[in-house]
């Protein structure tokens, strides 16, 4: 229960930040940092993703098929993204991904703690970081790059949710009393991050009351959004 109720609070949180303006590209950059370098090979970490249902009295609940299809899709459109852009990748094995589940999680609370210092509101950022992307997975990431001899390893973490019928019903009968309730929402984020030194290079987040994970097409368009601006080679 503690874990649905973090996942609601993370979605009301992103309702919040969905209606902000726009971040300067800038700020997605860690400072130093504005390319790949030439032949650098990025291996791509197993998405940490997860889809639910909405009940009708706004209860999330997992929905294990619609997971297994937004991975699939999530993974073909990503294996798409850097054909396109020329990277050299790695890829592991489900065993090797296994292996760095604790790295996974780790990079998941990295990622929040990005989402609401870096690019939330000014009263949550933090003195000490100045504005600037400065963060880091330390000393945590040192296995993956002698696993796979990459020079960065690429994240990702996704939640989405999708509204019931029972929910929609509610949200319906609810909106006719003058009472605003939320339906789905789709949450993601993106991180770069340096094997040599575990700095997190290049940030993206997505956020938003649309989208699809569950179909391939809708699915790639979450990528290529939530990838938006992924750092080129030099």
């Amino acid at each position: 229960m503690w874990r649905r109720g973090v996942l609601q609070m993370l979605f009301v949180w992103v309702v919040v930040f969905v209606a902000m303006p726009a971040v300067a590209q800038e700020k997605n950059l860690a400072p130093g940092f504005t390319a790949l370098p030439k032949n650098a090979r990025i291996v791509l970490m197993p998405t940490d993703i997860e889809l639910f249902s909405i009940s009708g009295g706004g209860v999330l609940e997992p929905k294990a098929d619609w997971t297994e299809a937004a991975s699939r899709h999530f993974k073909a459109a990503l294996t798409e993204r850097k054909r396109r852009l020329g990277l050299t990748t790695i890829e592991l094995s489900e065993k090797d991904g296994d292996e760095f589940d604790e790295v996974n999680s780790l990079h998941a609370a990295v990622a929040r703690a990005i989402a609401s210092h870096h690019f939330g509101p000014g009263f949550l950022a933090l003195p000490t970081k100045e504005g600037k992307l400065d963060w880091s997975l330390g000393n945590s990431v040192r296995g993956i790059k002698e696993k796979t001899g990459a020079d960065y390893a690429l994240f990702s973490w996704v939640r989405d949710s999708y509204a019931s019928s029972e929910r929609i019903a509610a949200m319906i009968g609810l909106a006719l009393l003058g009472v605003g309730v939320g339906g789905g929402v789709q949450v993601g984020y993106a991180s770069l991050v340096d094997l040599n030194t575990g700095q997190v290079v290049w940030f993206n987040r997505l956020g938003r009351a649309s989208g699809d994970l569950r179909e391939a097409k809708p699915a790639a368009e979450s990528v290529e959004t939530l990838l938006d601006k992924f750092p080129v080679t030099q």
